[in-house]
């Protein structure tokens, strides 16, 4: 029988850290916040090298390996709290400023930009704009009209000549803290913080879906067609406590023979307490699975778990029968485990 008991040295040599673009593009909207955390540090180095001009960004940004054009102005309204659908709500924003061009100071000098694409009318929702889900995931160049917003929204506090609601003048600060890199810098990850709690709960729960439901399907087309894999079940004589109520696990596959594999899911790119619960339960849990003649796996990635989780993480690894990273083989290989395992 190959070797599927890992220990987290093994399991981080197949770990894949980030979400597979095909989790992503399956979790639509809510895919947004772990592809900007993973570029956070690619923005922050694009503002903190572009400060010798006001545009000095946009060479910066094409030189810039790890962060496309979307991803550099979803982080911007990101932080400013100004995204497509609002923006789209005001009139023309060149109404708001003599002739459609920006004037404002900057680094103790006066600057003018004159808006390219945003001059009349013209729709900046999202998709517009290139900061939908599906194209910051697969990427492109900057238009006129993403870069007349990045210019809105980095220099609007500075405007000299505008009319602009005081609710987006406000917000616009961004360019203020360029040259200033240390403010720059706890300007940016203080607000990330802000976001990431306010919509983590949500965020990690969607996508949590989204993994289980790819870990299942995979399981699926791996595993004989009798075998019965479902979600959010139990292993029949599992429980919590002697006479309480069943456990439940993420997934629950169940060979012909009646042999059972609980399945816990966990990829987590920012940190996440649950792996930390599931770790202290790691040790009764396997006594009372193999008491019931059944087997435990875990399939566990992500950068928050590997990296940061990595004590909770190992401890898995050591109560767990077979653990395997996110990827369509590593998820075959648990798959193998399983079959080998009821044939032995």
């Amino acid at each position: 029988m190959r070797k599927y008991k890992r220990t987290l040295d093994e399991l981080r040599e197949k770990a894949i850290l980030h979400w597979p673009t095909e989790l992503l593009l399956a979790a639509g909207d809510v895919s947004v916040l772990p592809l900007l955390l993973e570029t956070q540090d690619a923005f922050i180095s694009v503002l903190k090298v572009a400060d010798k001009t006001p545009l000095s960004w946009m060479e910066t940004l094409k030189h810039n390996t790890s962060l496309t054009g979307p991803r550099f102005l979803k982080h911007l309204m990101v932080l400013t709290d100004l995204g497509g659908e609002t923006l789209n709500k005001y009139p023309p924003l060149s109404n708001y400023v003599p002739n459609g061009i920006l004037q404002f100071d900057w680094a103790g000098q006066p600057y003018e930009y004159p808006f390219k694409a945003i001059k009349d009318k013209c729709s900046l929702v999202n998709p517009a704009l290139k900061v939908d889900s599906k194209k910051i995931i697969a990427g492109g160049d900057m238009t006129d009209k993403m870069i007349d917003v990045v210019m809105l929204l980095l220099y609007g506090s500075l405007i000299t000549n505008d009319s602009l609601p005081s609710e987006i003048k406000k917000k616009c600060v961004i360019g203020s803290l360029m040259g200033k890199p240390d403010e720059l810098e706890k300007f940016v990850k203080e607000n990330y913080i802000r976001v990431s709690r306010q919509v983590s709960g949500a965020t990690s729960n969607e996508l949590g879906q989204q993994v289980q439901n790819y870990v299942l399907d995979r399981l699926k087309q791996e595993l004989p067609k009798d075998w019965v894999v479902k979600r959010d079940s139990t292993l029949q004589g599992v429980a919590h406590k002697a006479g309480g109520a069943q456990t439940n696990f993420d997934i629950v596959v169940t060979s012909p023979t009646g042999i059972g594999f609980g399945v816990e899911v966990s990829f987590q790119v920012t940190t996440n307490s649950v792996i930390e619960r599931k770790s202290r339960e790691a040790e009764s849990m396997m006594a009372s699975v193999h008491q019931a003649g059944h087997k435990i796996c875990y399939v566990i990635d992500g950068a928050g778990n590997i990296n940061i989780r990595a004590n909770a993480v190992g401890n898995l690894c050591d109560y767990s029968d077979c653990t395997v990273a996110m990827s369509e083989a590593e998820i075959a290989h648990l798959a193998h485990f399983m079959i080998e395992s009821v044939e032995i």
